[in-house]
């Protein structure tokens, strides 16, 4: 079910500061760019900008390794199946872009995304 790692995500309340910022230290263009969300593909992963302030992901612990997944909804309900509980549900991000985080049984934070815009390097 879990097709690896995908995604590190960043808090941004200003996203236009923090696309300039990261394209700068990166050294690469954003291959992702909405108002709402910045991906770039850095070596094969994505390194994700989100403004939503209702993530309630800041500063020190506020960002959220996302694990790719071929169906959001179904790896969501089998993690709550598992013991795990949810932050808020499935959440369309705009462009068929699916996403949930959960906490494990052990307070862990688990994101899981469904992409099909992103393709892992070879």
């Amino acid at each position: 079910m879990f097709l690896g790692l995908r995604t590190a995500v960043y808090h941004a309340p200003d996203l236009d500061a923090a696309t300039r910022w990261y394209t700068e230290l990166l050294g690469i263009e954003p291959y992702f760019k909405e108002p709402f969300y910045v991906g770039f593909n850095v070596g094969g992963y994505e390194l994700g900008l989100d403004p939503d302030p209702g993530d309630g992901l800041r500063g020190i612990g506020g960002n959220v390794a996302f694990w790719g997944v071929a169906d959001c909804d179904a790896a969501h309900a089998r993690a709550l199946a598992l013991g795990a509980t949810t932050t808020g549900g499935v959440r369309d991000v705009g462009s068929d872009i699916r996403v949930a985080i959960v906490i494990d049984p052990f307070g862990n934070t688990l994101g899981l995304i469904d992409n099909p815009h992103f393709n892992v390097a070879h």
